[in-house]
């Protein structure tokens, strides 16, 4: 698939921009419309039924929090909502304070209660439940079905809520390096209306049911809670819908608020006259349609019959997009997180470090850049780094030093005789042919572009290429399967943190698909995964990037864009590396006469 692979533990499925210019003539209210590739099915994006793309981005236009992550990647306070503070190193602990005046769209305030239902669900605290490789209850209960790593927050005790239901202390038995992104960054579903589907009077009565039950024990698993099953259920389902609900499972505390639903059609955002507690809106209504095909929503753009659109970004459509700027279309484009990688498994013909080494030198990553990436971003250039992308100041500094340069981009093309990476991998074959599977998305245009270009170079040093590319609705399992040598697929890094590093490096984790180990790897990804301080955190993912490049893991190839574009009635929308893409400037968008 064009887009990367994001891969990552949960419950249920393991784990210089350019800037849209500001029309002639703005004005506060109106309507704009977005077209989305998938309708709106939850009102709950944590769940693993509810967790969608389109799901995520009407959740973060009707919902705020505690922070965000803004376009270079660094967490924003957000003390209009509330406030968070680290009271405590040892054992770490951090207290979140709610303002006063916060509110659901039916006038319930935002409180702690709101806070321990969203750290029950995220931290598995209840759940005794046995897990098999495939994720499927052996014994024990698994309450809450989170899309998401409930890592982080599994090493907290029960929190402590003030009195006044404002402050919620929380206090971590482990170290986290992600703390401040763990809780709270945006509180989505009210503990008041799940507590009430549940049969309980309150949001504090809710609270009180956490309060006394024990931790889960896999070890000892107990029958299960009749009335934490009716608030785990409720919660991992009740907010699913494709039509307009009750209006209680719809509540916003955010700028915008659902005001209808047609199934399969529309949904249709109004103004959350209340709000308070961040960046005004400036839109009076906004209305999302729905359309899979990305050339169609080109069309739809150009006959003005949408106004944002963020379609998967090719060649075609680019070009396609340009031409309409004689009509008003302005093309937001930047950097995402995903990024395409090649990675060598660690068993079979490639566990000897200097076969790993050989097929990495006759890898063209200028090539690939040139040939894949360029196209849809003419300032494309190779990755250096598997821990950090371009727009993270450690970048640079790690890319000099990682031992990336030991597999220069065009392959020390310029080099003296004997001296080009072609040179030393025929050096280290010494006449040696061994056989190795490149395993890729044969559906993807790009990736197959990939294999071409990785092949060739591979043959012409002496490497015996077996095409092990699978299709679309194969690949994947293959790839878990362990059924490469190389293999060829995206990835998309975590925003902001360092949790997923351990997921994917560590001996045996969930995201670890290549069987790579190593001791030091292991014992930097341990600590890693425990230092709350981000300078410490970069230094260590800086020694994890040289170990990996030294361990012939694979290689970094170039960083994805993401695309948007948006008509001549609308304003304020800026491209972004998130998976929000355009919606993360949602509340500066204007329509423009």
């Amino acid at each position: 698939m064009a887009a990367a692979l994001a891969l990552a533990a949960c419950t249920g499925t393991p784990p210089g921009p350019d800037k849209s210019a500001t029309a002639s003539a703005t004005a506060s209210g109106g309507n704009v419309t977005v077209l989305e590739s998938a309708p709106f099915t939850s009102f709950n994006d944590a769940s693993v039924t509810g967790k969608s793309l389109t799901n995520t981005r009407i959740a973060w236009a009707t919902h705020t929090g505690f922070n965000t992550v803004d376009d270079e990647l660094k967490i924003v306070k957000n003390e209009d909502f509330g406030r968070y503070e680290k009271v405590k190193d040892d054992p770490l602990t951090i207290k979140y304070t709610v303002n006063d005046g916060v509110l659901w769209s039916d006038g319930a305030p935002v409180t702690a209660d709101d806070l321990l239902l969203q750290w029950a669900a995220m931290s598995g605290y209840f759940n005794d439940a046995t897990l098999d490789e495939k994720f499927a209850v052996t014994s024990g209960t698994a309450y809450f079905h989170v899309a998401g790593d409930t890592a982080g927050l599994a090493k907290t005790e029960l929190p402590v809520i003030s009195n006044d239901r404002k402050t919620l202390t929380l206090t971590y038995t482990t170290p986290f390096s992600d703390w401040e992104t763990a809780l709270g960054s945006t509180v989505t579903i009210p503990a008041h209306i799940v507590a009430a589907r549940a049969g309980l009077p309150d949001a504090p009565a809710l609270s009180a049911l956490f309060e006394e039950l024990p931790k889960g024990d896999p070890a000892k698993p107990a029958p299960p809670n009749p009335t934490l099953r009716k608030v785990a259920n409720f919660w991992n389902t009740g907010f699913d819908t494709n039509t307009m609900p009750d209006p209680s499972l719809a509540l916003s505390n955010g700028p915008y608020l659902v005001k209808g639903i047609t199934a399969g059609k529309e949904l249709v955002l109004t103004r959350n006259m209340d709000f308070a507690w961040g960046p005004a809106p400036k839109l009076d209504t906004l209305t999302v349609h729905y359309e899979a095909d990305p050339d169609k929503q080109v069309a739809a753009l150009k006959d003005q019959t949408a106004d944002i659109i963020s379609p998967t970004p090719s060649a075609d459509r680019l070009t396609a997009l340009s031409e309409l700027s004689s009509s008003g279309v302005q093309v937001q484009e930047s950097l995402g997180l995903a990024f395409d990688q090649l990675v060598l498994n660690f068993q079979g013909v490639l566990a000897e470090q200097d076969l790993r080494t050989a097929f990495l030198y006759t890898v063209p990553r200028q090539k690939i850049a040139e040939e894949v990436a360029v196209p849809l971003d003419p300032n494309a250039q190779v990755l250096n780094s598997f821990m950090f992308r371009p727009a993270q100041v450690p970048y640079k500094e790690s890319a000099g030093s990682n031992g990336s340069n030991q597999f220069p981009a065009d392959g020390a093309a310029d080099a003296a005789p004997g001296k080009t990476s072609m040179d030393k991998a025929k050096k280290l074959l010494d006449g040696a042919r061994p056989t190795v599977r490149i395993l890729y998305n044969k559906d993807d245009a790009d990736r197959v572009a990939e294999y071409s270009l990785i092949a060739a170079a591979a043959t012409e040093a002496g490497f015996s290429v077996t095409d092990a590319g699978r299709d679309a609705t194969q690949w994947l399992s293959a790839l878990h399967d362990g059924a490469f040598d190389v293999a060829l697929y995206g990835w998309t890094a975590q925003a902001s943190g360092s949790s997923q590093v351990p997921q994917i490096y560590r001996t045996g984790a969930v995201s670890n698909l290549n069987n790579f180990s190593n001791p030091v790897v292991d014992q930097l990804t341990d600590e890693l995964a425990v230092n709350p301080d981000t300078a410490k955190q970069n230094a260590l993912k800086m020694q994890l990037d040289k170990l990996v490049f030294e361990a012939g893991y694979g290689l970094p190839l170039f960083q994805r864009s993401v695309l948007s574009a948006t008509g001549k009635h609308v304003s304020g929308v800026a491209p972004s590396p998130l998976e929000l893409g355009p919606w993360h400037s949602v509340s500066q968008w204007q329509y423009a006469g």
